[in-house]
């Protein structure tokens, strides 16, 4: 089956540089992405736009946070690759850590990381907790950024992503329609793991196309 944007000139006017890397892991998900779960069946025709273009729609806020800045490190939670592979390969200057605690999807992660040329990825097999407990314990340093795409409600995202931070640092988060809803929810769970300011914006996707729904929250 043809993905609908297949040689469209919106996938190199979005993804510019990283286009080449994200050919070969397109064409990755579309052999083996439904047979391994990580794409539902109505996706194999729809992966450029669905899962790639709108995992790349975090990078210009990936950007907004790390412009300046010596140490550009970005921490992806529950990656099944999506949005920390497309990220990486679209930001080659920042140091991403894919953090997935499911042995089948580390297996997958490390695939793509190779086929991928990608020489900016740590992948880490556990839950958040353990690697907040590194941060709490200043074994690892907390991260300017923190990704995650349909992980889990605020309520519990929160208490999973917040902590990683560093001040200042900011969670990017790509989520559904009930994006507004579930901040106004988890307003005590934010505020209890150290953010403010939560929001929702309407990323770009591409042009012509659909954007997307993106929870920011700052780290104080």
């Amino acid at each position: 089956m043809t993905d609908q944007l297949q040689g469209s000139p919106v996938l190199a006017e979005v993804l510019g540089d990283a286009l080449p890397k994200l050919e070969r892991f397109h064409a990755k998900i579309a052999e083996e992405g439904e047979p391994r779960g990580l794409i539902g069946p109505r996706d194999v025709d729809i992966i450029w736009e669905r899962h790639i273009l709108n995992s790349a729609a975090i990078v210009p806020y990936v950007r907004n946070v790390t412009n300046g800045i010596r140490f550009k490190t970005v921490a992806d939670v529950g990656s099944g690759g999506f949005p920390g592979l497309v990220a990486a390969a679209c930001l080659p200057d920042h140091d991403f850590t894919l953090i997935e605690p499911m042995e089948r999807r580390i297996e997958w992660l490390h695939e793509c990381v190779d086929l991928m040329q990608l020489q900016n990825v740590e992948i880490i097999r556990g839950r958040s907790d353990a690697v907040i407990q590194q941060v709490r314990k200043r074994e690892i340093h907390p991260f300017a950024v923190v990704t995650c795409r349909a992980v889990a409600p605020m309520t519990k995202l929160s208490g999973w992503t917040l902590p990683l931070l560093k001040p200042s640092g900011q969670l990017i988060a790509l989520k559904g329609r009930s994006a507004q809803a579930e901040i106004d929810k988890a307003g005590k769970e934010i505020a209890k793991f150290g953010g403010r300011r939560p929001r929702v914006v309407e990323a770009a996707v591409g042009p012509d196309l659909e954007p997307t729904h993106v929870v920011i929250v700052d780290k104080r």
